[in-house]
């Protein structure tokens, strides 16, 4: 997946209603520093990281995954290079729902579908920087860096979760 979950701690763990994955949380300076998305079955620990944001991160993402139609309002302390803020950024704007091409957001931001790909992969928070939300021209493309197994289920979930909303909109 996403790293070894098994040997992190997470400030807090997260999973949609059905259990199809889990989202462990961390925190650093006063923000979120990064979301990991792991099987059900990962063992992990959690340790008590600054409880305030903690539980305002936590009451987010469970309003989320209940409601694919809620967004996120969270202090976010990402590192990155200057080019992947801005292509994380540019995925903030996409509504939930909706996708939008490796090749249509590079030919917004003047660069190469590759260079997209490689901004969303390196991307510390998946679902709050919903990188879910860029896709292949034809097909699902990869998540994470990986183009099947969980992570790309994972993917398809939550645009499977999304399509919802556009279905209550129509």
């Amino acid at each position: 997946m996403q790293g070894s979950a098994a040997s992190a701690q997470y400030a807090a763990v997260v999973a949609p209603g059905d259990g199809a994955f889990r989202v462990g949380i961390r925190v650093g300076n006063g923000g979120v520093t990064r979301i990991r998305l792991f099987p059900q079955a990962d063992p992990v620990t959690t340790r008590n990281d600054d409880p305030a944001l903690v539980d305002r991160i936590v009451t987010q993402l469970n309003e989320y995954l209940n409601d694919p139609g809620k967004g996120f309002s969270l202090p976010l302390n990402l590192q990155g290079s200057v080019f992947q803020r801005r292509v994380w950024r540019a995925l903030m704007d996409i509504p939930p729902g909706e996708t939008r091409t490796y090749g249509m957001l590079a030919r917004n931001m003047g660069t190469s579908a590759r260079a997209i790909g490689g901004a969303c992969r390196s991307n510390p928070v998946p679902i709050i920087v919903p990188c879910h939300r860029v896709v292949a021209a034809h097909g699902l493309g990869g998540y994470a860096g990986h183009t099947g197994g969980a992570l790309l289920a994972i993917k398809n979930w939550l645009l499977e979760h999304e399509s919802r909303l556009s279905c209550h909109l129509h």
